[in-house]
């Protein structure tokens, strides 16, 4: 017997459809009923490849005493984060301030008069344990306390709701040259402390601080670190460590230990994008580590063969666990990607396997009794490596890599339990495009096309680009997701910001194809028209007329897993305006960065992506040159610049250079060119 998500587009909510629960999608009549029946919302939020989310679907949400007491009692709702940002920051932020601390799944109880929440948490076993209480006598609790403490349930939710809406409104701050030099060394300088080796804890990409840093270690600012060599070792880390997969290609979310050893295994896509950005800039720095390049080329492979569409969008996620036979009841974290060492005995000759020890290889393991294959060395890898590595995929896959060259995804359990596969039963992939997802990957392809000069990555960038440029629009509004051809849900800012952003990169990397930066500029109308806050700067999370259900209207500032909408849409103004000489844009930036002066002063360790903002705006450069002399700058790492292709430059000159809004003497030499981009790319 399913229930109301059996009919959802979204496969997390329809991992939900068998369950005994009598869930709602998060929608009008939700709400209406909750407030009919005067019952609490039970809101659970998650996401398709969330390990403790499927945990939890399978424990507390399988549970006949649960669902009914659930069902008599609550308005259970379900919402894929990844459908929902908007829904999913308001009341994550609340969880923090109850908690403390968050995570998925977010598990939050709201009032139905005015959903504001009164209790929150996350994962919730069905018996006691961990430290947590059984979900059972949670419930009961949590609907005891909202029938007969009243007075407490108002002031508890008054303090929660207050703290929201403060949040939501920032001081203004202002500008001031000396100011900003600071300010921009000290986001610097904690970027730089985010990303150094920790002895302790996981290890996540946090590619957003990677950027950052990188951007700041060319202003040579006075630090105990050396920020360079700490970049240099955080794209070693991604590179080399388990975190990338070294089979199959592509990066998983993050490492549960400080070694880069052991990955949570799914694959997001939002990941990898950013990753491979980060490594091309990292080797147009000078810092060319072959591993660099392998880990991008074996990304793009696995990009093309597994996560790419054939309308060339680019899917979402590939989940941690995967079925070991088709008979298993639950799947296992880890199975598609790790080795049993009788198993490598059983694959490798002695010698491919003595080989194999350049990486973390040994007959205990080193994840439940297997291996996560790590390298313990960087360089270039041995023919008899690569071939291990191509036999490890075969294995894997059934196919050989040479012969594989688009691999179908699994779309849920019953076709990955079911399908007829000649390897191992592979992770399902969650095939929904979104919009801000596919931008991130779009920018990162775009500049590993210029720095590797690779014509492939640049055809997967702009495939992808015109499926959202052509489907994801409808009635003129932009969306932000697309299920199997049909566009859903509204843009959001980080849809507009990461997409706009992405058609720049795509500008930047061949600046002659001008059709790019018109696609930006439509865009970008659109985006100003229906989420710049007018009052207070910034943008919104939402548009102005799809915010109706948000208990407080959000302008996201703070980078996570991805960075923030409003440093890189602040950034894309500067780029916007050098680009077409409309200083309307400037200002807009200005109004930006003044919105969010005061966080950027109290929490640096939130908004790397301000910071990078920043820097564009004091640092931005234009550079006019012609098409032979662009294309040598390209792989070069200039990370406030933009390029525009002219024949028409004053006589006896190979380039214009512009800062901000004053111009350099042209020069005369491509060497004089390159010494005043280099100057232009540090006054700071």
């Amino acid at each position: 017997m399913t229930n109301r998500l059996a009919e959802a587009k979204s496969l997390y909510l329809r991992k939900h459809a068998e369950n005994p629960i009598d869930w709602w999608p998060w929608c009008d009549e939700a709400l209406a009923t909750a407030r009919a029946q005067n019952k609490p919302i039970f809101l659970s939020i998650g996401y398709s490849s969330c390990h403790w989310c499927t945990v939890m679907e399978g424990e507390a949400f399988s549970d006949i005493a649960i669902a009914d007491y659930m069902n008599a009692n609550y308005l259970p709702i379900k919402v894929d984060r990844e459908e929902r940002p908007d829904l999913d920051s308001i009341y994550m932020q609340a969880l923090q301030m109850m908690s403390g601390q968050g995570g998925w799944p977010l598990n939050i109880f709201l009032s139905p008069e005015d959903l504001v929440p009164f209790y929150a948490g996350t994962y919730f076993p069905v018996d006691p344990r961990y430290g947590r209480p059984g979900f059972l006598q949670l419930l009961q609790a949590l609907r005891r306390y909202y029938d007969t403490e009243k007075q407490d349930l108002q002031q508890r939710k008054a303090l929660i709701i207050e703290s929201l809406l403060t949040s939501a409104v920032l001081q203004e701050g202002t500008t001031n040259e000396l100011e900003d030099h600071e300010l921009l060394r000290q986001g610097w300088e904690i970027s730089t402390g985010v990303i150094t080796p920790s002895q302790s804890g996981n290890s996540f990409p946090m590619i957003p601080y990677t950027q950052l840093a990188l951007r700041g270690s060319r202003f040579n600012f006075e630090s105990r670190s050396d920020g360079k060599q700490v970049c240099t070792q955080r794209g070693l880390d991604l590179a080399l460590g388990g975190i990338y997969d070294h089979v199959g290609g592509g990066f998983h979310r993050y490492t549960v230990d400080p070694t880069w050893t052991v990955p949570h295994f799914e694959k997001m896509l939002y990941d990898n994008g950013q990753i491979v950005e980060y490594l091309a800039s990292l080797w147009s720095t000078g810092v060319q580590e072959l591993t660099f390049e392998r880990a991008v080329a074996g990304t793009v492979l696995w990009l093309k063969r597994e996560m790419t569409a054939p309308e060339g969008y680019f899917y979402a996620a590939q989940d941690a666990d995967s079925f070991t036979v088709p008979t298993a009841v639950e799947p296992e974290e880890g199975a598609f990607y790790v080795w049993s060492y009788s198993e490598l005995q059983q694959l490798l000759t002695p010698e491919e396997l003595k080989e194999l020890e350049q990486f973390t290889v040994t007959p205990n393991g080193n994840f439940e009794g297997r291996n996560v294959l790590q390298r313990r060395y960087s360089g270039q890898l041995s023919a008899t490596l690569e071939t291990v590595l191509s036999k490890l995929f075969t294995a894997r896959y059934g196919v050989s890599s040479e012969s594989l060259e688009t691999f179908p995804p699994a779309r849920n359990n019953q076709e990955a339990k079911t399908a007829n596969w000649p390897g191992r039963i592979p992770s399902v992939t969650d095939t929904k495009m979104i919009v801000a997802w596919n931008s991130l990957m779009i920018s990162g392809l775009a500049r590993a096309a210029g720095v590797f000069q690779q014509p492939l990555y640049l055809e997967l960038a702009a495939r992808a680009a015109n499926f959202i440029l052509k489907n994801q629009f409808v009635d003129g509004r932009f969306h932000r997701l697309n299920y199997q051809g049909e566009p859903s849900v509204l843009a959001q800012s980080e849809d507009y910001a990461f997409f706009i952003k992405a058609l720049l990169d795509l500008q930047a990397s061949n600046p002659e194809q001008e059709q790019w930066l018109e696609k930006a500029i439509a865009i970008q109308d659109e985006f100003n028209e229906f989420l710049w806050s007018v009052e207070l700067g910034g943008y919104y999370n939402t548009s102005s007329d799809s915010s109706q259900d948000l208990i407080v209207r959000e302008r996201s500032y703070a980078d996570n897993a991805t960075p923030s909408a409003n440093g890189v849409a602040i950034a894309n103004l500067v780029r916007l305006a050098l680009l077409t000489d409309n200083l309307d844009y400037l200002d807009l930036a200005e109004l930006g960065l003044k919105a969010f002066r005061s966080v950027m002063h109290r929490a640096p360790q939130a908004c790397p992506s301000l910071f990078t903002a920043l820097d564009w705006y004091r640092n931005s450069t234009l550079i006019r040159s012609t098409t032979e002399q662009i294309n040598a700058l390209i792989p070069k790492y200039l990370p406030a610049a933009v390029f525009a292709v002219t024949s028409d430059l004053p006589e006896g000159s190979v380039g214009l250079v512009c800062q901000g809004l004053k111009c350099l003497a042209p020069a005369e030499s491509v060497e004089h060119l390159l010494q005043q981009v280099q100057q232009s790319q540090n006054r700071a």
